[in-house]
């Protein structure tokens, strides 16, 4: 062979090497000696995880493991990083957040003011966010936000002396040995500086992970947070709080991912999860860790670290800052049609003050829009009841209720509107729910509740069988895979074919039944109201040319004249409601409030309806909605979804991937036993 041949093959060969290889991004000289070690890592040293994750986020390095106050940091713009990989520690995929003492000490938790503490770093889990967040709640150290004094300032006055690695307040830095670095170049840095930095220096308290005690069960004891004292194997009872594994954070990229957990998965048989050779500990891993365990793919910052923990160190971050415009409420428009209606309201909602008390944000899924509700991009959208369940299981609540009676605005009558869902065939097609299977179908979208849940599910339950393809030859189920059957009937251009938004022609009530009138389909499921609405005069252009009296109602064990739904249908189910984050329900529901005594149906201003579709417009409700009603503060998403929904809805989803992506990121904890 040619000299230059083999040189050639010989380049491929480094080239394809060097591209398999992940770079790492290292805060200290001694992570970058044990990184070194390994032939499929490019090590990159940066100055402390802060310059780490910007490296990632920039692109100059791939992936870092983070405690959860990083992975939080890491989550925010520009860097936009989110958690891939969890480390797994055996008994316990978490931790639990520790005060720890010498033994022959007497003093309580409640009495830290004026000790000497040790840290593992500032705005890390277990030995900042945790414990400050702790004394900050408890009113042990005053602070009453970001515009009375810097936090650093607030501990400060707190503790007689500390050292926390990554202060730059002199007090907080008194103890420390080198610098004060938040890397392991000071020796006090991390779960075993801290504890190092209790033994070797006259300090009262160590704020560590509960592991790091275990080690030391006959110098220390553990500080309760009602005041007493426990030995060190007795955390699960005596704790300050239980909280996420660190994580592997990278870019949302799923080939990269992919190729992370590739080439460390391999690793761990080599001493990727060991700190042996040297004083420091847990370099790149807790020692801890065992395995590596894979995130769903749409695990943001947010959801891994939950509401409550994410909310614990918003509120300590020096960065917090309050809305320019704390009235306006961000809504979600899903696709191109609804956007034009959200434009179209916007102007209608400026004050006296001249603000604009509705702002629209456009996403292209129903999915993206309850992404974008957590990470806080927007604040409310109207979803329907699956979609209900996914938000409320990432944390999010219903607020108001769409009524689709006009009597029952008038006066309420207690109960959570409802409607049916149905199934609908064009009359004399010889379609009937028990010959359905082989059929061709119509549906709202994967994961609605009368397109999708309802029918899917009394199909499971019948046939069981989790291959939901099998069920029809063809179909349009927007959300499902383009190249799959479940796509097959979609009518979209390349680019939006089968997506679950208004961009899709089959998507939606509307979409579903134009489906099965334009002969694509043989069924389709829909509410119970949707052949009315859209057939004749009043519906839209495509529908004007149908009449109702061409279709009817497929039920188990029989069939009905359209109107006669209460006879025949699948299920009761609730209506649409408005989610939003706990903590803006209030605004969200007085601005709705005032916004539909205008502009609803019997509103005072005529010139524009929050409910009605019109041409390239899009309604933000259903169309069918008379008002909104508010949702009870007191009633969480399941009691509002009720007890036959849920069980409907979660038989369904014992189905290998029957969950949304969403849905199976929000399910996913840290915090179970092995």
């Amino acid at each position: 062979m040619k000299l230059w041949v083999i040189c050639a093959v010989l380049s491929c060969l480094a080239l394809v090497q060097a591209e398999q290889k992940i770079r790492w991004c290292l805060k200290s000289e001694a992570e970058l000696t044990k990184c070194q070690r390994f032939k499929t890592l490019s090590c990159v040293k940066k100055e402390g995880t802060r310059n780490c994750i910007e490296a990632v986020g920039k692109g100059e390095a791939d992936a870092i493991t983070l405690d959860g106050g990083d992975i939080y940091t890491a989550g925010l713009r520009p860097h936009n990083l989110h958690p891939i990989l969890a480390e797994n520690y055996g008994k316990d995929n978490c931790y639990y957040a520790v005060a720890v003492a010498k033994k022959g000490t007497t003093f309580g938790f409640n009495d830290l003011k004026d000790k000497k503490s040790c840290h593992t770093g500032l705005g890390k889990t277990a030995g900042w966010n945790i414990p400050i967040g702790t004394l900050v709640k408890n009113g042990q150290i005053e602070w009453s936000g970001i515009d009375d004094k810097p936090l650093e300032e607030a501990v400060a006055g707190f503790f007689s002396a500390s050292c926390v690695p990554g202060a730059t307040n002199p007090t907080l830095c008194k103890l420390c040995k080198n610098n004060c670095q938040r890397t392991h170049d000071e020796p006090y840095y991390d779960y075993e500086g801290a504890l190092r930095c209790l033994k070797e220096t006259d300090a009262d308290v160590a704020f560590v992970k509960h592991l790091t005690a275990l080690n030391n069960k006959d110098e220390y004891e553990l500080l309760c947070l009602d005041g007493t004292r426990k030995p060190v194997d007795q955390y699960e009872t005596c704790n300050l709080a239980q909280v996420p594994a660190h994580a592997v954070v990278s870019r949302y990229d799923k080939e990269l991912s992919d190729r992370i957990e590739a080439v460390l998965t391999p690793l761990k048989d080599q001493g990727l999860f060991s700190s042996s050779g040297g004083p420091e500990k847990n370099l790149m891993f807790k020692d801890s860790t065992t395995e590596l365990t894979r995130l769903p793919e749409l695990t943001s910052a947010y959801i891994y670290l939950k509401e409550e923990y994410w909310n614990a160190i918003h509120s300590l971050r020096r960065e917090n800052t309050v809305s320019e415009s704390p009235e306006s409420i961000k809504w979600c428009a899903v696709g191109v049609n609804q956007r034009v209606k959200c434009d179209l309201w916007s102007p209608l909602t400026v004050d006296e003050e001249d603000n604009v008390r509705l702002q629209c944000q456009t996403a292209p899924t129903v999915q993206d829009c309850i992404k974008d509700l957590l990470l806080r991009k927007v604040d409310a959208i109207a979803v329907d009841g699956g979609e209900v369940y996914t938000a409320g299981m990432c944390g999010l609540v219903p607020v108001m209720v769409e009524q689709y009676d006009a009597e029952k605005c008038k006066s309420p009558s207690g109960d959570n509107p409802s409607y049916l869902a149905v199934a609908v065939v064009r009359k004399d097609s010889g379609v009937t729910w028990e010959n359905l299977k082989g059929k061709k179908s119509c549906h709202t979208g994967v994961g609605r509740t009368a397109g999708w849940n309802i029918p899917m599910g009394l199909l499971q339950e019948k046939y069981q069988d989790c291959d939901f393809s099998n069920y029809f030859s063809a179909s349009c189920a927007p959300g499902s895979d383009p190249a799959s059957k479940l796509c097959q009937l979609c009518k979209g251009d390349e680019t939006r074919k089968c997506k679950p938004s208004n961009d899709e022609p089959y998507y939606g009530y509307g979409g579903a039944f134009r489906c099965l009138a334009e002969g694509a389909g043989d069924v389709a499921f829909v509410k119970h109201s949707t052949v009315a609405e859209i057939t004749g005069a009043n519906g839209p252009s495509w529908g004007k040319a149908f009449k109702a009296s061409d279709f009817q109602f497929i039920c188990p064990g029989g069939s009905a004249e359209i109107g006669d739904h209460e006879k025949c249908n699948l299920a009761k189910v609730p209506a649409h409601a408005v989610i939003t984050h706990p903590e803006r329900r209030k605004e969200v529901v007085s601005f709705l409030k005032e916004q539909q005594e205008k502009f609803g149906p019997t509103g005072s201003d005529p010139s524009f309806r929050i409910f009605e579709s019109k041409d390239n417009e899009k309604a933000l409700f259903k169309e069918a909605t008379q008002c909104l009603q508010e949702v009870p503060a007191n009633q969480g998403y399941e009691e509002f979804l009720g007890k036959e929904y849920l069980t409907s809805i979660r038989s369904l989803h014992k189905c290998p991937g029957s969950k949304s992506e969403l849905e199976e990121a929000c399910f996913y904890t840290a915090c179970v036993k092995s």
